[in-house]
Order: C-alpha cells, then structure tokens, then sequence
C-alpha cells in the first residue's frame, strides 16, 4: 500500500465514522472511539491482507500500527480539534512506522471525524509532569516548522538533543514577570522541565477561580482532616507542573478562598465558591489526568458524583467530620 492509497482509506474511514455520528451514534470515552476506528480500519483492509492488532500495548505510539503506518487517535467531547498528546521523548514509539496520521473524533458541536498528517498537526508543547505534544487539525503552522527542522530530524534526536529545542521555544513565548524554571540541564535527571512560572496572587479573580476548581476536582483529599500537612503537595503540584502557578497551601483554604464569613467549616466554604467551575473542569479536563489522580478513567459526566463518593471518605476524619455530597453539587451530581 502506498501514501496516495492509504490517505484514501482514511478519507473513508473518517466518511463512515462521521456518516454513524450523524445517524446516532454517540462515542462518550475515548476508548470505546478508538476501538471502532480500529474495527473499521480493520474491514477497510481486508483487501490488503494486512492485520490490525485489536489488543496493542496500552502505552504504544501511534495507537495502531499498519506496516510502514501509523494512527494515533484522538478524541473530545468538545467542539474543538485541539488535543493534548503524547510525550516529546516518544517512549515507545514503534520503530517500523515511517509516516503517522492523526484520526481526530470531535463529539462536540457538529459531530465529526477527520484526518491529518501527526507532523503537520503538532503544533505546541505543554509541559504537565511530563512535556507532550499538543495537536490541532486546523493549525495554521506547525511546531517543527517553528523549530527550524522536521519531525523526522526531531525524532531522531536523543531526549537531552529534544529539550534544548523545548526549552528554547518556551523562553520565546514567555511574558513579562514569567521564568523558564526546571532541574539540571543534563540528561540524568528524566524530570528535566522547562516551566513558565507566576504566582497564584497575580492571576485575575477569574483564573483564580478556574485554577482551584481544577486542582480541588483532581485533589478530593483537601476536605479531609487539617491535621493533615501532606492533604494540599498533590493540588500545589498539579498548578505548579500543570500550569505553571506558584500557590501555598492558603489557596484553598485561607479567608481569602473561604469569603468574608466566619466561622464553620473553611474548605467547605471554598468549594461552595467553585462549585460551577468544578463542574465545568470535570466537562473539559483531559481523561489523563484523572486516570493519573484518581487511579482510573471516569467519564465527564460521572465526576462529580464520584468526587462527591470519594470527598466523603476523606472528610470522615476531618474535625469536624462533615459529608460533601449533603451540602456540595446539590442536584449536579
């Protein structure tokens, strides 16, 4: 198979999947959207005679591997194509594909499949506990391009030869007040990263607002017990590695997140504030992320109710003891 016939297979492919969605078929989590391209790609194939793996590494890239090809997929249930993926350092990439394509399933707004070229789509890095990729399918320039070489030249790079490219591309977009911040510049330290660093008192009441919900959503331990010093490193970190927000413990739990009033529980009151912005993070944050803080994927419409779930466990030791799914997301959840 060559490029012109396999880019024709995609064309159909994309034509049959947004063809379903427009008959009904609704793909709420992205594992259940990958596994029907993986079954449609396999019946486009059958001319060809080349197999389609239906059970592949959980951690492999592209996501499915058909010779010399590969597709990574992606999938939102916002109506955007822009997607966070995978690692700069390309762990497991497959050796034996040449050239990958990006099959994007957007469920939001007009419902719709289409497909890019990987190298073309890839057109930012956002650094979270690891630097990924970002792509976008209308991306006016791609990354590499901004780079100065191409994918190719980039991927064979060793991942000390890979930062030094990230790391000058996110110098160049800082802002004023903003620091590039990481470890030791040297390959023995995998968690060398590059971050764009501001303190959380400088943000606008809004990004204030939307960052604790963030955190607070990925985090339900902050309910617990104040006795707990450890409750707040994981909400801290995540604005810190995710964001690149500088914020102390107060953030989540002084006066100033709690409101004027006095007396009862703080944390309570600082969740009551972030209500709405909790509910729209549990709508638009990635599925990674709580795979990695929870221990498990939970589809958008689920999270508040299991944060509620696991809220309750955590504040049964707080003192007072109180329950969050009694006065927390009434009627949300």
């Amino acid at each position: 198979m060559n490029t012109k016939e396999f880019e024709h297979l995609l064309d159909e492919l994309c034509d049959r999947l947004t063809h379903e969605c427009s008959k009904g078929k609704r793909f709420t989590a992205s594992k259940s959207f990958e596994n029907r391209v993986r079954e449609v790609i396999r019946t486009l194939l059958e001319q060809f005679k080349i197999p389609v793996d239906l059970a592949p590494h959980p951690y492999g890239f592209p996501d499915i591997v058909l010779g010399e090809f590969g597709v990574e997929v992606k999938f939102t249930t916002n109506d955007t194509w822009r997607s966070i993926a995978n690692s700069v350092f390309e762990s497991f990439r497959n050796k034996d594909v040449k050239t990958i394509y990006v099959v994007f399933g957007k469920m939001g707004g007009a419902q719709q499949v289409r497909w890019g070229r990987y190298e073309e789509c890839v057109m930012h890095v956002r650094t979270s506990h690891v630097p990924r990729f970002e792509v976008d399918l209308d991306a006016k320039e791609s990354l590499f391009k901004k780079f100065g070489i191409t994918y190719d030249q980039f991927s064979a790079l060793s991942e000390d030869g890979r930062m030094k490219y990230i790391r000058k591309y996110a110098r160049g977009r800082m802002k004023p007040g903003e620091r590039l911040w990481w470890l030791e510049e040297n390959s023995s330290d995998v968690h060398t990263l590059p971050m764009q660093v501001q303190l959380f008192a400088n943000l606008s009441t809004a990004e204030k607002l939307k960052m604790r919900a963030e955190a607070a959503l990925l985090c339900p331990q902050i309910v617990g017990s104040g006795r707990n010093r450890t409750k707040y490193i994981d909400p801290i970190m995540f604005l810190l590695t995710y964001h690149g927000i500088l914020a102390t413990r107060d953030t989540f739990s002084a006066g100033s997140a709690a409101g004027p009033e006095r007396g009862g529980i703080y944390v309570q009151r600082a969740l009551e504030h972030i209500q709405p912005q909790m509910i729209a993070a549990a709508q638009y944050m990635e599925t990674s992320l709580f795979k990695e803080y929870w221990g498990k994927n939970v589809p958008p419409n689920t999270r508040i109710r299991e944060w509620l779930r696991m809220a309750d466990i955590y504040a049964k030791v707080a003192n007072p003891p109180w329950k969050p799914s009694r006065v927390l997301f009434l009627g949300s959840a």
